[in-house]
């Protein structure tokens, strides 16, 4: 798989990366290095003890993240998990947002790491 078709099924922004970037080389290997990133393992940790500041600072970390990497769908739904627990109180549905920060942060890390 490219660079390119990873973006497009990830429904990713691929120009908005490379404008970034300037370099697909370069912005392969730090798909790669998406791999090696622990935020959402430690907002999974967090969210488990209800440590919600924790969660806070690890949902927030893979917002940015995906939005560097130019990763739509999982920085949309990172950034409603953010908002809903700016502050350290939880407000809203965080269990709901978390699924979907899941089912996104696992179709792109199984996509990533089919970019080989």
């Amino acid at each position: 798989m490219t660079v390119k078709e990873l973006y497009e099924r990830l429904g990713a922004d691929y120009d908005g990366a490379m404008e970034r970037v300037f370099d697909e080389d370069l912005l392969k290997m730090l798909c790669g290095m998406f791999l090696e990133d622990k935020s959402y393992e430690t907002l999974s940790a967090a969210l488990s003890g209800k440590d919600y500041p924790a969660a806070f600072e690890s949902a927030h970390t893979l917002k940015g993240v995906a939005a560097n990497l130019g990763f739509t769908r999982l920085y949309d739904v990172s950034s409603a998990l953010t908002e809903s627990l700016r502050g350290g109180t939880p407000k809203g549905d965080v269990d709901g947002l978390y699924e979907k920060v899941k089912d996104e942060y696992d179709l792109t890390l199984t996509a990533v790491k089919e970019l080989g």
